[in-house]
């Protein structure tokens, strides 16, 4: 229940302890895992302390036992162990501190980390952390790559030798943090987040050269693996432990074998793509020389072909086709104007005979009246008419004298 209280009526510090110390004891025993940080064990002492840490978020509590309950387990049980611990909160009045008095602790075995790390893989995975289409590709040349290692480590050295010795123009952005332990797990999130946040950095490499399986827990927490599930970076798993794999492995864009694996696939060697540019080159000046050889055969072929040596002959032999058409149609339309002219000749020839005007030219002429009849008998005309005669080299006119024609003044 809340308590009325006011800046004229506080409760004193001893009171407010009494009480946190009341509810606390109404709490009733809890099983709690974590992983102890630190083991004092007081020559002489009835009384073992340690600390209980939770790796994945960095809080820890004070733990307090008997001898005999940890001397139970104190052969299988040092600094840096998972242990699950059966524990009843128990406050600290004069100090205001909360600690765990421990009744019983149990050593968390291989096997059954190997399980839950199982059961969380499992959960992960059906949510797509681990799916391959959002895997991010890492770019063909980084210019800057930001690494996360243990200080000092091989697994650092490693890295920048063999990245250096392949490429040595790329640079590094490194961060060492603590690869196992109980800081392990914040301080590599921290360092991705912090590397992730760098535009100018274009991959990162979370490298460790191998170790036990306890070891090796802070890379398959559930907060890291998120976290990198998080990054707009690619991010390549470099730990070195290939019988077991770390979830990390699983959600990573890339996973190497080796810290050393890890710097030959995301730094391209230099010699290398030197050579392969000159095959590409060597390719492309085969490929060109023979397409221009090709080229070549076939204008040659086209050239060797008659038309082409002799481009005019095709005009030269239509060209004395047409001439000796023309000369066949002048010959043609010659014999025709001849035989025409021939036929006009003798038909001219024949109109003349049989023209009045041949006759007129031998001294005959035509009589004509007024009217322009001709006069074909004597009877035909009277006395005193008056007549046209019409002769090879004009006309004149007549008169009709006593049945006899007179020609006329």
């Amino acid at each position: 229940m809340g308590l009325n209280t006011s800046a004229e009526a506080p409760l004193p510090v001893g009171e407010v302890s009494r009480l946190i110390g009341g509810w606390i004891d109404r709490l009733g025993a809890v099983w709690v895992e974590g992983q102890i940080t630190q083991l004092s064990r007081r020559p002489g002492a009835g009384v073992v302390f340690m600390t209980l840490r939770d790796p994945s978020y960095d809080i820890s509590v004070s733990v307090t036992c008997y001898r005999q309950v940890f001397d139970a387990v104190a052969d299988v049980v040092a600094e840096g162990a998972r242990v699950v611990v059966h524990a009843k909160p128990e406050w600290y009045a004069p100090r205001g501190q909360l600690s765990l008095r421990a009744a019983e602790i149990r050593p968390v075995g291989i096997g059954e980390l190997l399980a839950r790390l199982e059961m969380l893989k499992r959960s992960l995975g059906a949510e797509g952390l681990f799916a391959p289409d959002r895997k991010k590709p890492l770019p063909f040349l980084p210019q800057l790559v930001g690494m996360v290692c243990g200080r000092a480590s091989a697994a650092e050295r490693d890295v920048l030798e063999v990245a250096r010795r392949r490429w040595p123009a790329v640079r590094f952005e490194v961060r060492n943090v603590a690869v196992q332990g109980v800081h392990a797990v914040p301080q590599v999130i921290q360092a991705v987040k912090e590397l992730d946040a760098v535009p100018d950095v274009d991959v990162i490499i979370v490298a460790r050269g191998g170790g036990s399986v306890e070891d090796l827990l802070p890379f398959s927490d559930e907060q890291l693996v998120r976290a990198v599930a998080e990054c707009r970076t690619p991010v390549v798993s470099a730990i070195g432990h290939e019988p077991d794999a770390p979830l990390l492995d699983l959600v990573a864009d890339l996973r190497a074998s080796t810290p050393t694996d890890a710097a030959k696939k995301v730094v391209p060697d230099v010699g290398e793509e030197l050579e392969r540019v000159r095959a590409l080159r060597d390719r492309a000046l085969r490929t060109v020389r023979g397409l221009l050889d090709r080229e070549e055969r076939g204008l040659a072929h086209a050239l060797a072909r008659p038309v082409m040596e002799h481009p005019r002959r095709m005009v030269e032999e239509r060209e004395a086709e047409v001439d000796a058409l023309v000369a066949r149609s002048r010959r043609v339309l010659g014999h025709l104007l001849d035989r025409a002219d021939s036929e006009l000749s003798h038909t001219r020839a024949r109109v003349v005979a049989l023209s009045p005007a041949a006759t007129m030219e031998r001294g005959y002429a035509v009589l004509q009246r007024a009217d322009g009849s001709v006069v074909r008998s004597p009877e035909a005309v009277a006395a005193d008419e008056e007549l046209r005669a019409r002769v090879a080299e004009g006309e004149f006119r007549v008169r009709v004298a006593g049945g006899a024609v007179v020609p006329r003044p």
